[in-house]
């Protein structure tokens, strides 16, 4: 009975944490020092994208220190088919968590 208890605990905290990452409450702070006043979060790539028409970086989606001219160029990246597995991973996959590392 209490390992039963313990492991509840551990799905309602787990489901707890998932949910709150669906919100949006656990991404990561959006990049600084770049020429961009618009930074947006896509959740379909757990990634933020400058959408800042004046800027250099606008259109471009920001990944680990990176910046990648289109959508297509991030998922072709190695260190984003990397990060792209456990942002989808965890309860309820399926359908697209937040932030994953």
């Amino acid at each position: 009975m209490k390992k039963t208890k313990n492991m509840m605990k551990g799905v309602i905290a787990a489901a707890l944490v998932t949910s709150l990452t669906a919100c949006g409450e656990d991404r990561p702070p959006e990049p600084t020092g770049y020429d961009c006043d618009d930074w947006d979060w896509d959740s379909e790539t757990g990634t933020y994208y400058c959408d800042d028409n004046d800027s250099y970086y606008g259109g471009r989606y920001y990944h680990s220190g990176s910046f990648y001219s289109n959508k297509s160029s991030l998922k072709s990246s190695p260190s984003y088919k990397s990060y792209e597995s456990s942002y989808k991973s965890g309860i309820g996959s399926g359908s697209k968590g937040g932030f994953g590392g």
